[in-house]
Formats: C-alpha cells, sequence, structure tokens
C-alpha cells in the first residue's frame, strides 16, 4: 500500500511538472505607484526635445556653400576627365570691352572668326585652329596648337570663343605676347592692320607685323 501511495504522489509530481512547462508564463503585473504618483515613462520611447531638432534644421541649413575657387577647381577636373557640361559662353559687347580698337578693326576680327569657324558653333577647335594657321602659312605643331589655345583659353574648354579670339589681338596690340609664338605668328600674318592705341606700354604692333612680312 505504501509503494502505490508513493507511485501515485510521483505521477501527481510529474503532471504538475508537465503542465508547469507547458503553461504560458503569466505576464507579471505593474509594479503599485504611490499615491499621486505618475508612472514613469518607458525607457524605451525616446524622449523628444524640440530644441534638438530645432538646432539640427539650423546645422542643415547653415551648411557653407562651396567657395567659387572651389567651384573652378571642379569644373576644370571635369574638363580633364571629359564629363564636364558645356557652358555657354557669355554674352559681351566687344566694342565696350575693346575700347583700343576700332569699329571696323572688329568688324575685320569678326569676319575672320567666322571663317575659320567651320562648324559654325561660335568657336574655333583645336583642328580649326591648324587650318587657320595652315593658310596664314604658319603651320604648327599639335603642342604649338594646344599652347596657342591655352595662353588665352580663360574657360578652360579647349576652344577659342570669339572673346577669346579677340584677346589675342589684344595681348598682341599690349606687346604681351612672345615674339615667336604662335599666337604672334597668327596676329602678324592676318589681314587685320591692329594699332596700339589707347593701349598702354603697348609696342608698334603696325610695325612689327610689317617688318615680319618683310622678312618672309
Amino acid at each position: 500500500m505504501a509503494s502505490e501511495e508513493l507511485a501515485r504522489k510521483l505521477q501527481r509530481r510529474l503532471n504538475a511538472e508537465q503542465e508547469a512547462t507547458t503553461a504560458p508564463s503569466p505576464t507579471p503585473a505593474p509594479e503599485p505607484t504611490g499615491e499621486g504618483e505618475m508612472p514613469a515613462k518607458s525607457s524605451e520611447t525616446p524622449e523628444t526635445d524640440g530644441r534638438a531638432g530645432g538646432a539640427g534644421g539650423a546645422e542643415a541649413s547653415d551648411e557653407p556653400a562651396p567657395s567659387e575657387l572651389t567651384a573652378k577647381l571642379s569644373r576644370r577636373l571635369d574638363i580633364n576627365d571629359g564629363t564636364a557640361a558645356p557652358r555657354r559662353s557669355k554674352v559681351f559687347n566687344p566694342y565696350t570691352e575693346f575700347k583700343e580698337f576700332s569699329r571696323k578693326q572688329i568688324k575685320e576680327m569678326e569676319a575672320m572668326f567666322k571663317r575659320f569657324d567651320h562648324g559654325k558653333d561660335g568657336f574655333i577647335d583645336l583642328m580649326e585652329l591648324k587650318l587657320m594657321m595652315e593658310k596664314l602659312g604658319a603651320p604648327q605643331t599639335h603642342l604649338g596648337l594646344k599652347n596657342m589655345i591655352k595662353e588665352v583659353d580663360e574657360d578652360f574648354d579647349g576652344k577659342l570663343s570669339y572673346r577669346e579670339f579677340l584677346l589675342i589681338f589684344h595681348k598682341a596690340a599690349a606687346g604681351e605676347l612672345e615674339e615667336e609664338s604662335g599666337l604672334m605668328a597668327l596676329a602678324r600674318l592676318s589681314e587685320i592692320d591692329v594699332s596700339t592705341e589707347g593701349v598702354m606700354g603697348a609696342k608698334d604692333f603696325f610695325e612689327a607685323k610689317m617688318q615680319a612680312l618683310s622678312v618672309g
């Protein structure tokens, strides 16, 4: 009898243990708070601060814009990589910017520029400059042509705009070109008589041109 009673007790204990393992664990009751006390905020809910958001917005809006020098350097790198977007040339008035030349002289330069702008795109590229120098009787090497463009290429696009073309004659009249440079040969051999009137410290370009033609 004692053994049967012991067996029943063991069976009840086993059944109780099995029920304990299969039954869901009860949710613990919240800890009681004192009278008048508000329940504590959950640690999982982040505490918001309007000032923090405002400061973050201010910091984002106060981010400094890139400087003009940085923009120019970035464009120069893009041009070297061949990824720069084409930039439209600025409209300018040659009669007010190049006051040392008469209207007749500027008209002659414009006619010459258009004559060698075979692509009619408002630029003289490397190949068009090559044909120009051959027509003038002063052919240049590939490197010499690139150096000619580089000397007046203000926007680093590798070709001559109308304004940059006028700069060649401006620099020639002002004595700012090397005597043996390709640009000086272009200015001398052109059919345009560029005087030095109004250019301070300029050489007598007309005489230099006539001397070069007589030697030729």
